[in-house]
C-alpha cells in the first residue's frame, strides 16, 4: 500500500503550479507580441536617448506589427524612468531605452532598483566615442605629452565636463586614475557650455562628445588628441584611440541600449534581439546616427550584460577613488 503524506501533496501541487506557469510563459512567448508595447525613455524628448528610442519604436512597430509608443519619462536622472521599467511585468510589453548613465548611477545614488539585478540586457544599440580636445594655444599635440605636461603642474591645469558625475566627466577621472594626472574639475551645464568654456580659454582640457567638439576641431578653434573609444571613430578617422595612444587598456563608450524587466522569457528577449539588431541596421536608422556621429552596434544580450557588468564595478571603482559625490 503506498501512503501520500502531505507535504508530498504539497510538493506535487508546487510542481504542477511551477510546470502551468511555464507552459504559460510558454505560450506567450509563442504569441508575442499580441498587443501595443511600450518603449520608455527615462529622459525629456528631443535628448540624446529619445532621438533614437522613436526611429527605434518606428522600426520594431513595422516588424513586430503592433504599436510601439515611447513615453518619456524623465527625472532624477533618470532613475524614475527606469524603476518603472524594473518593476514593469516581465512580458516584453514594458521596455527601456537608456544611456550608459545607468551603470553610473549606482555608483552615485542609492536607487531603487539595481540595474545588474532588475533589468534583462537585450541590446546595445549604439556606441558614441567621447574626443579628448585641448585649447590650440596649449603645446600639447598627443595624450603622452598631455599626460607629461600635466605631471609636472599637478592640480594646474583646469578640464571641464557637462556636469558631475557625467560622461564627460568621468570619462576624465578614468583617464587621470589611469595615468597619476592630477586637474581641477569645472562643471558646466551641459555639453556646449563645456566646450564653449574650452574655446574662451576657462579650461585647457576636456572630453566632449565627438558630434559636439568635432567642428570646432575642423575650424581650428580645438585641437583634437584621441577618441575614448576601442576603436576609430568613422566620423573622425585620423584621430588615434586613447589606447592607441599610450594608454593601454583605456575604452570609454556613451551608449544607449535596451533592455526589459528582469525574467522577462528568453524566447521574448532572443526576438527583440533580432529585430533590434535589424532595426538599426535601417537606412533610416544610419543616417540618424551619422548626424549625432554615432555608431550602431546591435550587440546580443550576453554581451551586452557584460558590458553593463564591467562598467559598473568600473565606476564604483572610479567614483570611489576621486570621492566623487552626487549633485
Amino acid at each position: 500500500m503506498h501512503i501520500v503524506f502531505k507535504h508530498d501533496e504539497n510538493v506535487v501541487r508546487i510542481l504542477m503550479l511551477a510546470a502551468a506557469s511555464l507552459l504559460a510563459l510558454s505560450a506567450a512567448a509563442q504569441q508575442y507580441p499580441s498587443k501595443p508595447i511600450r518603449l520608455i525613455v527615462p529622459q525629456s524628448a528631443g535628448g540624446s536617448t529619445d532621438l533614437v528610442a522613436r526611429p527605434l519604436a518606428q522600426q520594431l512597430a513595422q516588424t513586430l506589427s503592433v504599436s510601439v509608443v515611447v513615453e518619456n519619462r524623465p527625472g532624477a536622472g533618470s532613475v524614475i524612468g527606469t524603476d518603472l521599467v524594473a518593476k514593469a511585468a516581465p512580458d516584453g510589453y514594458t521596455l527601456l531605452a537608456v544611456a550608459a548613465s545607468v551603470t553610473m548611477s549606482p555608483s552615485l545614488y542609492k536607487l531603487p532598483f539595481d540595474p545588474l539585478r532588475d533589468l534583462a540586457p537585450i541590446s546595445q544599440l549604439t556606441s558614441l566615442p567621447n574626443i579628448l580636445v585641448v585649447h590650440p594655444s596649449m603645446p600639447i599635440k598627443s595624450v603622452k605629452e598631455l599626460i607629461a605636461f600635466v605631471k609636472a603642474r599637478p592640480g594646474q591645469l583646469n578640464f571641464g565636463s557637462s556636469g558631475i558625475a557625467t560622461g564627460t566627466h568621468l570619462s576624465m577621472e578614468l583617464l587621470m586614475n589611469m595615468t597619476g594626472m592630477k586637474m581641477v574639475h569645472i562643471p558646466y551645464k551641459g555639453g556646449s557650455l563645456n566646450v564653449n568654456a574650452l574655446i574662451g580659454g576657462e579650461t585647457q582640457v576636456n572630453f566632449s562628445t565627438i558630434s559636439t567638439a568635432l567642428p570646432h576641431v575642423q575650424s581650428g578653434r580645438l585641437r583634437a588628441l584621441a577618441v575614448s573609444t576601442a576603436k576609430r571613430a568613422a566620423a573622425a578617422p585620423d584621430v588615434p584611440t586613447i589606447a592607441q595612444a599610450g594608454v593601454k587598456g583605456y575604452e570609454y563608450s556613451s551608449w544607449i541600449g535596451l533592455l526589459a524587466p528582469a525574467k522577462t522569457p528568453q524566447a521574448i528577449i532572443a526576438k527583440l534581439n533580432a529585430e533590434s539588431i535589424k532595426a538599426m541596421q535601417a537606412p533610416e536608422m544610419k543616417a540618424i546616427m551619422a548626424v549625432e556621429a554615432s555608431e550602431p552596434v546591435g550587440s546580443t544580450p550576453d554581451e551586452f550584460d557584460a558590458v553593463m557588468k564591467t562598467e559598473v564595478a568600473r565606476w564604483m571603482k572610479v567614483v570611489k577613488a576621486a570621492g566623487i559625490k552626487s549633485e
